[in-house]
């Protein structure tokens, strides 16, 4: 019976999709995903972004700024399928939310506005789900919209993203007149009536017949020179099968050669069934991923979606509600059951789970259990955060968690009454739990309490939360950059004797280091900043006193000599040291190091770096100078500028310190019908005006 049971359950995988949606701000996400509950029969009314009526932009916030805010979980069934949808933020400022999402998700739809095709940040989330490796499919979205060019939006894609495109439909009628798409696969035409929410299928239009042939002659073509199997079929006949084609077309969307492309208009309703039936065509199950791997102690581990498995899970979001906290789990392995006992990895305790819901955004379905490739939330875990792996106690293993950004804009934050202070203090420590992105610490120098953050909507939202979720008066101070320091030039051969002697033990370590910038492209991209090994020789530092040499290195990075701000970008190599029989320890290297490293940056060519972003600002043709001197007075450098039907797009790399309070700005330059969006870019040398 069990044997029978786990078949059941194995064979029911293939019929999961664990996707997310993934876009630019405003480029349609929120309305794909509230068109795909319609269609599913999830929803029976159709929820508008500009009417605040989504079903996951549920957050008060959220409908007050008619933006995606906080990543939402949705389930519904299409074909026999279940998929289980997370609906992404498109903000810069959210991108964490996106990362964590992308780490526990098997295939993602990317949505494109079909006017402005590859935007910032469209572009910022393909990569991050470049590095997660997980399969795309591409939905050219509005259509219906003036100016609207699938052919164009495929060579942004194509040219901005580096991927092959694999147009897969072709739009019948422009702009307003769009009412369908022919099926390139079948050769049918899907076309959709006006009022109507389904598609009627026919022939395809005489005056398309030439086009689609072309397209559907160039889609075989592309597909056989990525896929051996289809090459064959192309080589001995000529042409490919449907059948042959759509096998290719699934094969390239797992191994991310090519990305199949649809399009449509969602706020019509125009494009969203296709759009399903791709997903359950293309997009992976839970079967199709490689097995999750994990550690334990030095030894790596790979656990496969089998139900039968010992249970592994990662813990990729939490959120306290008014009936309790919710934890958000992606199951890799195993079954988990109501009731029972897991054990938190990373903080080495048990945690009882106490309920198991299925998830539609802010409305639950209690179930009795969840298995491999479910994304569920539990009801129990006190004190399990974001990024935990949660397992069977008799069979613990720890998952990678997703990586979090550091935070590049800080605000001081008081309660308005003093009688408040710990109840501020609780709230933050709270939002901090919920966001691992947000950090929170008092300032040694002010006393301040300071929150820190992606950016400054990131915290402006962080302050509302407190204010309404918790009923707290909040004042927020102006906010700051977090700067850094990076060495230019270093020096060889600094020696640093530190010697001890108080009565007892004594303290002895001898330290000779060399500090330099750090210049590999490799390590650079990787995001790696530090980089200590040792050259020592003939064992005059043990192994160990070289590992605690190199956690005084690392304490000392935290300030450096300019503003005391951390340093980054740093090699240190320890050459040489000389112990004491009796008076040398571990304390005694690290401390030597921490002092070595500090006087070596002292001595050292130091620079201050500031963040900077890359600006796309949308204005008005006659708005375009004041714009671009006011960009000037900001100390951006503008790389670009593209007419637009009637609206010029200008791209600006600008100091982040420089951009508080710029959305009014812009607005009042132009009478309101001004736009930006922003991308972190990374780090930049600040002028010797600036100061931390």
């Amino acid at each position: 019976m069990r044997t029978e049971q786990h078949r059941q359950l194995t064979s029911a995988l293939t019929d999961v999709r664990n996707l997310g949606i993934l876009a630019h701000v405003d480029a349609g996400k929120t309305t794909v995903t509230e068109r795909i509950l319609y269609a599913t029969g999830t929803t029976h009314k159709r929820g508008e972004v500009h009417d605040g009526t989504t079903i996951t932009d549920f957050d008060s916030q959220e409908r007050d700024r008619g933006i995606t805010i906080f990543a939402a979980a949705v389930s519904c069934t299409w074909a026999g399928h279940r998929i289980n949808l997370i609906d992404t933020p498109g903000h810069v400022d959210f991108a964490d939310e996106v990362e964590r999402s992308l780490r526990v998700l098997d295939g993602a739809i990317a949505v494109f506005d079909a006017v402005a095709g590859v935007e910032p940040q469209s572009e910022s989330v393909w990569r991050q789900a470049d590095r997660h490796a997980v399969p795309r499919i591409a939905f050219v979205n509005k259509l219906d919209r003036a100016g609207a060019d699938l052919d164009t939006a495929v060579t942004s894609i194509r040219e901005r993203l580096h991927t092959i495109p694999l147009v897969v439909q072709l739009p019948i009628g422009r702009e307003e007149q769009f009412r369908g798409v022919v099926d390139l696969l079948r050769m049918r035409a899907l076309v959709w009536a006006d009022g109507c929410d389904t598609y009627e299928e026919g022939d395809v239009p005489s005056e398309l017949r030439g086009e689609a042939q072309r397209r559907r002659r160039l889609l075989e073509e592309t597909v056989a020179e990525l896929h051996p199997a289809a090459l064959e079929e192309f080589c001995a006949r000529s042409d490919l099968s449907e059948r042959t084609l759509a096998a290719a077309l699934r094969d390239l969307t797992h191994t991310g050669e090519g990305v199949v492309v649809l399009c449509g208009s969602a706020y019509r309703n125009r494009g969203v069934e296709p759009l399903l039936e791709a997903v359950v065509a293309y997009l992976p199950s839970p079967l199709d991923v490689p097995p999750v791997r994990g550690t334990l102690g030095d030894a790596v581990q790979e656990r496969a979606a089998d139900p039968a498995a010992p249970f592994a899970a990662l813990a990729f979001k939490v959120n306290a509600t008014a009936t309790g906290r919710l934890t958000y789990l992606r199951v890799y392995s195993g079954t988990i059951g109501k009731g029972e006992t897991v054990l938190d990895v990373s903080a080495r305790r048990s945690e009882r789970v106490g309920r198991i819901l299925r998830v539609q955004a802010d409305r639950h379905v209690d179930v009795d259990a969840a298995v491999a490739g479910d994304i569920v939330a539990v009801i129990g875990p006190k004190a399990v955060r974001a990024g935990a792996t949660l397992c069977a106690p008799d069979a613990p293993l720890v998952l990678e968690p997703p990586t979090v950004a550091d935070p590049v804009v800080s605000v001081a934050v008081e309660a308005c009454r003093s009688t408040d202070t710990e109840r501020l203090m609780a709230a933050l420590v709270r939002l901090a739990e919920e966001d691992p992105s947000l950090a929170v610490r008092t300032d040694s120098e002010t006393g301040q309490t300071v929150l820190s953050g992606m950016g400054e909507l990131h915290l402006e939202v962080a302050a509302e939360k407190i204010r309404r979720a918790h009923g707290l008066e909040v004042r927020v101070g102006r906010p700051q950059v977090a700067y850094r320091e990076r060495v230019v030039r270093g020096v060889s051969g600094l020696v640093y004797r530190h010697v001890k002697q108080d009565g007892g033990a004594g303290q002895f370590a001898h330290v000779v280091i060399d500090v330099e910038p750090l210049e590999d492209e490799n390590d650079r991209a990787a995001g790696v900043e530090f980089v200590f090994r040792s050259a020592v020789v003939g064992g005059r530092v043990p192994q160990e006193y070289v590992r605690a040499v190199e956690a005084g290195c690392r304490d000392a990075l935290l300030e450096g000599p300019i503003a005391g701000h951390p340093v980054t970008g740093v090699r240190v190599t320890l050459t040489d040291g000389a112990t004491h029989p009796r008076d040398s320890s571990e304390m005694a290297f690290r401390t030597a190091g921490r002092f070595a490293l500090r006087e070596a940056l002292r001595s050292s060519a130091m620079v201050l770096l500031e963040p900077v972003v890359e600006v796309t600002a949308t204005v008005p043709d006659e708005a375009v100078g004041g714009v671009l001197g006011d960009l000037a007075a900001r100390r951006g450098r503008v790389s670009g500028s593209t007419a637009r039907a009637g609206a010029v797009v200008i791209t600006a790399t600008v100091p982040l310190a420089e951009l508080f309070g710029y959305a009014t700005r812009l607005r009042s330059r132009t009478q309101g019908r001004g736009t930006f969006t922003t991308r972190a870019t990374g780090y930049a040398p600040a002028p010797a005006s600036v100061s931390g």
